[in-house]
């Protein structure tokens, strides 16, 4: 059974520009998802939607079969799925331990320390990190997250090509062995190759790329 589906899903800036035209999918717990496309062709739209950020003009979105409108957005963004978003979005007036344990329940330094940062950094105000670490506190952050779904905007974007490949593969053992369903919005073409399925958005349609 699929965990989230999106069913007939359109979406409309100011009930004009169409950027999503009737999307029909169904993800999976345990697969890695990648969703490559153009800039400004929707990706970060439709990763909003899944969680529960925004809501589609038309169709539906469903977690478990369930409808998040009906369940209520909060409800989904708190319980069911985490995001790495490409901005960051920690909270500046924290440590990197400060902001994982806002999703964690588990001890927030070995995450920390398995994407690279030292126990000292650990305990720093994340404005004191360069815009690398600053990702993998991010990074750190949905990982620790007990929420089965894990939604990324360009998580290797400010990494270097050695340590994107590791967040790779961390990302891939969330999806393999953790059980997650991982679904990345990218435009790298090397993380793509290791996702188990590859989407391409173009002009508001969504396909699975062979």
């Amino acid at each position: 059974m699929s965990v989230l589906e999106l069913q007939e899903v359109a979406y409309s800036y100011d009930k004009k520009k169409k950027v999503l035209k009737g999307i029909d999918v169904q993800m999976e717990t345990g697969k890695m998802y990648a969703i490559l496309g153009p800039s400004g062709c929707g990706k970060t739209t439709l990763l909003s939607l899944l969680g529960g950020l925004d809501s589609p003009t038309s169709g539906k979105i469903l977690f478990n079969g369930t409808d998040i409108e009906q369940t209520g957005l909060g409800r989904h963004r708190k319980k069911h799925v985490s995001f790495i978003f490409q901005s960051y979005n920690l909270i500046d007036y924290m440590t990197p331990q400060e902001n994982v344990r806002l999703t964690a329940k588990k001890p927030a330094l070995p995450f920390l320390e398995r994407l690279g940062l030292t126990k000292e950094e650990s305990k720093r105000n994340v404005l004191k990190l360069s815009g690398g670490q600053q990702q993998r506190v991010a990074i750190a952050r949905a990982l620790a997250s007990e929420a089965p779904v894990i939604l990324a905007d360009e998580p290797t974007g400010n990494l270097d090509e050695d340590t994107a490949q590791d967040i790779t593969e961390i990302l891939k053992e969330s999806a393999h062995e953790q059980g997650k369903c991982v679904i990345v919005v990218t435009h790298s073409g090397e993380l793509a190759k290791q996702a188990d399925v590859v989407f391409r958005l173009k002009k508001g349609e969504l396909h699975i790329q062979n």
